[in-house]
């Protein structure tokens, strides 16, 4: 798997769980480690100055990471339970598909941790923002988030929705089930992947691509450096018949965090008469 097709494969990489008992400011955890792209970026997000103490290495990788920059700010680690132990957490934030074995060992140890499993609405974000908030004593900045995101997403329905098809390194697209498609809908939109009975992440031939004549064609975005797996994106067909065509920064959708409604209002824009 190539590193520019993980954030892909990663795509809306958790959400809800059963609901986390609400922590009280005074009783929350003082040292939080998170392990997770995007369990790093909710606890950026929500916690309090000095209670997140590390974050994943792959948290500063702008092409994975929305919160790269913000990242920056914070000491990473290479999600080996030595390097987490040692920053002595009382609380390690996990993904569904964390290292299990590092997972298992920490909790022999005696250190909490609670996994965020995957999600793929804006329902699940708002699940994760709230057990997030729960856990690190923040519920309020959990809300506020959410008033915020759920704003963002407030918008007239168009009476006629576009036909949209995500195309990715590789021709890969997403389908239902997915945060991708999620995006697509919320912006008012109707995937053709969807129409296709495809789900999740899926190889779409490019035939078939061709075929279903979508009025949106949704790309990922573009590297600088060469790189064989984007070439599909290139095919002269494409331009052929596509009406329009939008890149779409996929570290906006990798995670379900609010910043996938970032990626609504981007392709909203094509709904502008």
């Amino acid at each position: 798997m190539t590193g520019r097709l993980r954030p892909l494969l990663l795509a809306g990489l958790f959400a809800a769980a059963p609901t986390a008992p609400v922590v009280h400011a005074d009783d929350a955890p003082a040292r939080v480690v998170s392990m997770n792209l995007c369990t790093d970026q909710l606890a950026m997000m929500l916690a309090r100055p000095g209670q997140l103490v590390a974050v994943s290495d792959i948290a500063q990788d702008p092409v994975s990471s929305a919160m790269a920059e913000e990242a920056g700010a914070y000491p990473f680690h290479h999600n080996s339970a030595e390097e987490i132990y040692l920053l002595e957490p009382d609380l390690v934030l996990a993904g569904t598909y964390s290292p299990p074995e590092t997972v298992a060992l920490l909790r022999r140890l005696g250190i909490r941790v609670e996994a965020f499993p995957i999600g793929a609405s804006f329902e699940d974000i708002r699940s994760a923002v709230r057990r997030m908030g729960d856990l690190l004593g923040t519920p309020d900045r959990a809300e506020v988030l959410i008033t915020r995101m759920d704003a963002a997403l407030e918008a007239p329905t168009p009476e006629t929705r576009p036909r949209a098809a995500v195309y990715y390194s590789n021709g890969y697209t997403s389908g239902a089930g997915s945060l991708a498609n999620a995006v697509i809908d919320a912006a008012g939109m109707d995937n053709i992947a969807v129409e296709d009975g495809r789900k999740g992440l899926s190889r779409l031939p490019l035939e078939t691509l061709i075929l279903s004549d979508p009025d949106l064609l949704i790309t990922g975005q573009e590297y600088s450096s060469p790189a064989r797996a984007q070439e599909i994106l290139r095919h002269p067909a494409l331009g052929a018949v596509t009406r329009a065509r939008e890149s779409v920064a996929g570290r906006l959708w990798v995670c379900a965090t609010p910043r996938a409604a970032e990626a609504v209002t981007q392709l909203r824009q094509h709904l502008q008469p």
